[in-house]
């Protein structure tokens, strides 16, 4: 029976789901009211005395309130979030919030995606409730996380301006760590925040310290000192107590080798915040670079007491003092764990790696072998290897390596490997080739060892070898996207007589598998650049840097710059390229070509 008389949505809706839990649940208390209002709806505008129903046949149909559909919706919605059918309850609230456009609907729609495991529903919903309540702050931070968990760092970032610009909390500092800790690049989100901070009135005074902040860890992490430099002056300006402000300025500082002002900011930092256990490592980190090597343990032992000494933490102490050359004192932090037993993999490796450095072979290699499975386990065969070899000691090398293949049978491509390195390193490379050659007869992986021979080959110049293997490869996998791109890139950049069209061929592949890989940009790039089209290979290379901007991208770079007369830009990566690495053989090669790129020159 159509519903031509109503509850109105705000008397009834809004009232009754907020009196329901904020998570799918129960919801007894809608289902009853939709219930009752669905059983009495037929009567609420009764017939008169006389049977004539023409006034209610020709009333206008509901366009406000709840009607029979809506009531239906809701009640299927409630139903699905009580069986724990989630989704089913998402896109019923969603429905409704279609209908009905009021807030509550939304969210409801949110809370309930957010336990049926579709990112993709849970951001239709937060998009909905964002667009009927404008000024909730919630939406837009779980619009911003799941931004996160796609890798769209860009529009995470807008989100939380969007918050900081209406005086919320955005975390804009914290967001910019994760992302250098993900790898992302830097540019693009260093492009919104001078954007943001580019208007006085853009930002309340907390959010541009926060915005100030984030630019400066952005810029740290693209080796942009001075840059950074400056965001942290008006960081500091703003919001002088700030502990991030203080563990940045000691990072840059320690970064930049001035340990003492390093020193001064750890300092500066414990007193505004002397529970955060970070600035107790960055300052034992400076006392170490100034040979205070005393008043650095003081400082572990003041976190150790502090912590209780948990293994965790002297793991990572052992890990701070070996990056800064004092294996002794990493050795001395462990001991107490192993002599409890309580050594996890990586304190193994890491007193593997203090006996290593002291000289201590046989115990670093007893160590070395009890590292099992994990992150560890190919850097500690490698370790146990390579000294090994140091000590003159090839043929034990050999057999330690031989006997963790047939222990370790997933690692066998890697550890073969390897042993062919040992080998080379030697000068022994028929040795190595034989090796090779009876790894590929043992193998079912023969790809992944194939294309491992090719590198080794492209190393050695044999560009022959190297690609029969990568042809073999494509043969069994013609989608191998590392084989694409590595065949390609060679015959373009050793500009192999004929080959170039070939070259273009393999790349373009490659990167339509794999379209966002900045790898793959470079040599599409390069590709179109060596085949006389450097308007052309000028958008992938820019792609590419602003996601990778190492040497070689940035040589690429600024030889099709230097080509499109564009010489003053190239120039300008050029001299960032030299300041912000001791080495820097792409660069040099770079120069070597066209020492008009240098940038003591001027035009």
């Amino acid at each position: 029976m159509p519903l031509r008389a109503t509850l109105p949505l705000s008397a009834l809706v809004p009232s009754a789901i907020r009196r329901l839990p904020s998570v799918p649940g129960r919801p007894a208390v809608l289902a009853t009211l939709a219930a009752a209002a669905l059983a009495g709806g037929c009567q609420a505008v009764p017939p008169d005395a006389t049977g004539d129903h023409s006034l209610l046949s020709s009333a206008p149909p509901v366009t406000r309130g709840l009607d029979a559909d809506g009531l239906s919706t809701l009640l299927t919605a409630e139903l699905a979030g009580q069986r724990e059918r989630y989704r089913e309850a998402t896109r019923g609230y969603l429905k409704a919030a279609e209908r009905y456009p009021d807030p509550e609907l939304a969210k409801r729609a949110t809370f309930a995606a957010r336990f049926g495991d579709s990112p993709d529903l849970l951001k239709t919903a937060a998009t909905r409730w964002q667009a009927l309540a404008p000024d909730s702050a919630t939406p837009n931070r779980l619009l911003s996380a799941l931004a996160v968990q796609r890798g769209d760092w860009p529009e995470s970032l807008d989100r939380r301006l969007t918050l900081a610009a209406r005086g919320e909390s955005a975390g804009l500092t914290k967001l910019a760590e994760q992302a250098i800790a993900q790898g992302a690049a830097p540019a693009p989100l260093l492009q919104r925040l001078d954007d943001a901070l580019a208007d006085d009135n853009n930002l309340p005074a907390a959010g541009r310290a926060d915005a100030h902040l984030a630019a400066a860890q952005l810029e740290k992490a693209a080796d942009h000192t001075a840059s950074a430099r400056r965001h942290l002056n008006r960081a500091e300006s703003l919001v002088p107590t700030s502990p991030a402000l203080w563990r940045t300025r000691a990072h840059l500082a320690l970064e930049q080798g001035d340990n003492r002002a390093a020193r001064r900011a750890a300092r500066q930092g414990m007193q505004h915040a002397p529970d955060d256990a970070r600035f107790n490592l960055l300052l034992a980190q400076a006392e170490i670079r100034l040979d205070n090597l005393d008043a650095a343990v003081a400082q572990t032992d003041a976190l150790l007491e502090r912590h209780d000494g948990g293994s965790e933490l002297r793991l990572a102490l052992a890990r701070l003092y070996l990056q800064e050359g004092e294996p002794g004192a990493a050795r001395e932090l462990l001991r107490p764990l192993a002599s409890n037993d309580d050594l996890s993999a990586t304190g193994y490796f890491l007193l593997g790696s203090a006996d290593k450095a002291l000289g201590n072979v046989d115990s670093a290699l007893l160590y070395f072998r009890q590292v099992e499975e994990g992150d560890e386990f190919l850097p500690a065969r490698a370790g146990a290897a390579w000294m090994l070899v140091d000590a003159n000691r090839l043929a034990d090398a050999r057999t330690f390596l031989k006997a963790q293949r047939q222990r370790f049978s997933g690692h066998y491509n890697a550890l073969l490997m390897l042993e062919a390195e040992l080998l080379d390193d030697r000068g022994r490379h028929a040795d190595a080739d034989a090796l090779l050659a009876r790894g590929l007869e043992k193998t079912p992986d023969t790809a992944g060892l194939r294309y491992r021979r090719a590198m080794r080959a492209w190393r050695a110049d044999d560009l022959a070898g190297m690609e029969h293997d990568l042809q073999r490869v494509l043969e069994d996998d013609p989608d191998n996207v590392m084989a694409l791109n590595a065949l390609g890139y060679t015959l373009a950049d050793e500009e192999v007589p004929g080959r170039l069209d070939d070259a273009r061929e393999l790349v373009e592949r490659a990167h339509e598998l794999t379209p966002d890989n900045p790898a793959i940009q470079d040599s599409l790039g390069w590709v179109y650049f060596r085949q006389g089209q450097p308007q052309k290979a000028l958008p992938p290379l820019e792609r590419a840097h602003d996601s990778m901007p190492d040497q070689e991208v940035t040589a690429h770079l600024a030889e099709v710059l230097h080509a499109l007369d564009k010489t003053a830009r190239a120039r300008r990566l050029v001299r960032a390229a030299l300041a912000g690495a001791d080495e820097h053989p792409a660069i040099d090669a770079l120069l070597e070509r066209h020492p008009e790129l240098s940038p003591d020159d001027r035009e």
